[in-house]
């Protein structure tokens, strides 16, 4: 063999070697980029799965505080109605000491319940008006030995229920004329 074809025969096997990398680094090229897809595909199908997963947990709990709500309604009904038995009772009699004691017992009753509820009524009537407890409907100039901002009438009760108020008592206020 001459010089000229072992030199020009060498950079004919460079290329057919580059190019056979070339082609081999293609096929590399294309099992990764299926296996990078697949394994998209395999992420993608995991949060499909997470969403409708994580959709059905969000669905059971609204279920479940619905019950819980419901059932805590039904509890605190069944303790009203005995009371609205004894409303009945109490106006069946036409004897006016009966429709009291009547009445009385189902004062009573309510004032039990309430206190089973963990509900307890604050008088203020003759205490310093508190905000946090009142709301005043009206104001009245102050009789003589009473203090402005005492409180001399209330329209209701406040309840409160554990620390919170439940409901704010309406009340008259005293006030400086």
């Amino acid at each position: 063999m001459n010089d000229e074809t072992a030199t020009s025969a060498a950079p004919a096997t460079a290329l057919a070697h580059d190019a056979a990398s070339q082609n081999g680094g293609e096929e590399d090229l294309a099992a990764e980029l299926a296996a990078a897809r697949a394994e998209a595909k395999e992420n993608y199908d995991k949060f499909l799965y997470a969403k409708a997963d994580f959709e059905n947990y969000k669905k059971r709990i609204e279920r479940e505080l619905s019950r819980i709500a419901l059932d805590g309604r039904k509890s605190v009904l069944r303790k009203v109605l005995p009371v609205l038995d004894n409303l009945e009772r109490a106006l069946a009699f036409e004897d006016s000491d009966a429709v009291r004691g009547g009445l009385q017992a189902t004062l009573r009753m309510f004032e039990t319940t309430l206190a089973t509820e963990n509900v307890k009524a604050v008088s203020l009537k003759g205490r310093p008006f508190d905000p946090a407890l009142a709301e005043a409907i009206a104001t009245q100039p102050a009789p003589e030995g009473v203090a402005e901002d005492t409180v001399l009438e209330e329209a209701h009760k406040a309840y409160t229920i554990g620390d919170e108020v439940l409901r704010p008592a309406a009340v008259v206020v005293a006030k400086s004329p």
